[in-house]
């Protein structure tokens, strides 16, 4: 390949899985990795659970610069890129300085979308998007505070079981009629229980009209009238792709990057990943997937590109979350029109439950959730690859292992 530098904007899960791809296929060009924040590149999912319960003990660093010598990439760190032009091929650092590129990544992931009438509040609200967030939880989630969480998706919920650890009293509320909007009702419905069990006090339909600060506490009040008190605010509803360089670049935007199978976006040596991008599928809709896997995916799919190489035929979406004891999996067409349980749902005193869900359209199976039996996960993702048909009678049997149903 005639690619001599490589540069990519971000240094998040896809920027450093992008450089571990590249080096793993033996691309001996020159790495450039631009961040904007000070630290290594950092992987974020611990940043709602062990970072904050456990944060001597829980390593977010993916690269090391120990690691990142070994490899050969040189890191730019706290000098975020603030232009791109693409005629030229070069990005404009913040400090003035212009690097060139032949291929670039854009890999500069998403902010926490933002809540105005939270915002204005200015103390006690915060939101979880990078590590100084995380690490600013920490004394918040104090045994007997009383912590409002305004968004009832992964997020919140993964922070309130970190808040009930912690002996905090804890609020969620979800102006939709459930929580976890876009998982099939089954889940959710078990979800909330396991919340409520544990002491979590999820409102439904529950809108925000007014906020104020009284104090040293935080008052809302619901559309409904209701008023709630508490020490802290941390909303989580969604998040809005760092795509505003590209967006001034010239590229194709529409809310994300629109990139193509191969991840390139409208400009052929300008190429994005991960939550920042929107990418074509083979059902000829774009559509953005914000998941840990799709980072690594994307930047897999990135690297295989720039160096002619094929890449692997995409496997079935797949993310996970923690929530309090219990670790969920999910594979696959989250909108599966039919579901069936292999186990028992029913929770026992001092025993996990342990069982798989199957989503089936048309007699074939399209997804599966893993609720504390990751040793199935390998197994759904296979079944949903192969578009396999759905045999309730033997499938449902717990008496066979699932690897002797494939």
């Amino acid at each position: 390949m005639n690619t001599q530098t490589i540069v990519i904007v971000g240094a998040g899960q896809a920027g450093a899985s992008a450089i571990l791809e590249l080096r793993g296929h033996q691309y001996n060009g020159k790495i450039i990795l631009i961040g904007d924040e000070v630290h290594l590149p950092y992987e974020r999912p611990p940043l709602s659970k062990d970072a904050i319960l456990k944060p001597d003990q829980t390593k977010v660093e993916i690269l090391s610069q120990e690691k990142l010598d070994e490899l050969d990439v040189e890191m730019l760190r706290n000098n975020a890129v603030i232009r791109i032009l693409p005629d030229q091929h070069q990005v404009v650092l913040q400090n003035g300085e212009q690097i060139h590129y032949d291929k670039l990544l854009l890999a500069t992931g998403g902010a926490a979308r933002r809540f105005p009438l939270l915002d204005a509040l200015g103390k006690h609200v915060y939101t979880l998007r990078n590590l100084e967030d995380s690490q600013a939880l920490i004394p918040v989630f104090d045994a007997g505070r009383r912590i409002l969480l305004v968004g009832g998706g992964v997020i919140g919920l993964e922070l309130a079981s970190s808040a009930r650890f912690k002996d905090c009293q804890v609020t969620v509320l979800e102006q939709s009629p459930m929580i976890m909007g876009r998982s099939p009702d089954i889940i959710r419905q078990f979800l909330l229980e396991q919340h409520q069990t544990k002491g979590v006090d999820i409102r439904l339909n529950a809108k925000i009209s007014s906020a104020s600060i009284r104090d040293e506490t935080v008052a809302v009040t619901l559309e409904n009238g209701e008023e709630l008190v508490a020490d802290a605010i941390v909303y989580g509803i969604g998040i809005i792709p760092n795509a505003q360089l590209a967006s001034e670049a010239g590229l194709d935007v529409e809310f994300a990057i629109k990139v193509n199978e191969n991840c390139q976006s409208s400009h052929p040596d300008i190429y994005a990943a991960g939550d920042v991008a929107t990418q074509l599928r083979a059902n000829g809709q774009y559509s953005r997937i914000e998941t840990w896997e799709n980072a690594n995916h994307q930047a897999g799919i990135f690297a295989r590109h720039v160096m002619g190489i094929e890449h692997p035929l995409a496997s079935p979406s797949w993310f996970w979350t923690d929530q309090f004891d219990h670790n969920y999996q999910f594979v696959g067409d989250m909108l599966a029109e039919e579901w069936y349980v292999r186990g028992n749902m029913n929770t026992e005193q001092n025993q996990l439950p342990k069982f798989t869900l199957f989503g089936v359209n048309d007699g074939i199976i399209v997804a599966g959730i893993a609720v504390n039996q990751g040793k199935d996960v390998r197994f759904l993702k296979k079944m949903v690859s192969q578009s396999m048909p759905f045999n309730q009678e033997k499938l449902l049997d717990v008496s066979v292992e699932l690897k002797k149903l494939i």
